[in-house]
């Protein structure tokens, strides 16, 4: 017990540069408020498609598998981290347009339907590969 003991100090020992440090503002870590249910928290994590993408998806034949999902969610995200509002997603022979803050996919196009096009009121482009 010769360890030199400090007030305040919980325990001798070493401890990591970082371990009792909270979050900071610019940490991309959401910690939920006490007052918000957990339901919330995963709803805001969620993707979401709107009837007119679902329609659209359904109309030209496009099924999206789980690993095509969490492409396009990580692509959502970052493109939220960069502050987009409306943003193309382009993922091999795919186009979706997605309102970042609803994390909503607002439609959706194939390879045939993107020939030609003008991509109108976005702010940002994700291409993922």
């Amino acid at each position: 017990m010769n360890d030199k003991m400090t007030v305040g100090q919980m325990y001798t020992g070493v401890r990591h540069p970082g371990y009792l440090q909270r979050p900071s503002a610019g940490n991309n870590a959401v910690l939920p408020s006490s007052d918000e249910s957990f339901e919330k928290v995963l709803q805001r994590k969620l993707l979401k498609f709107s009837n007119h993408a679902a329609r659209r998806l359904e109309q030209r034949g496009i099924q999206l598998g789980n690993k095509q999902l969490d492409q396009i969610s990580s692509a959502v995200d970052k493109a939220a981290a960069k502050g987009s509002r409306e943003s193309l997603i382009l993922m091999n022979n795919l186009a979706l347009i997605v309102s970042v803050a609803n994390r909503t996919v607002v439609t959706a196009m194939d390879g045939d339907s993107m020939k030609d096009n003008v991509f109108t009121q976005i702010d940002s482009a994700v291409i993922i590969s």
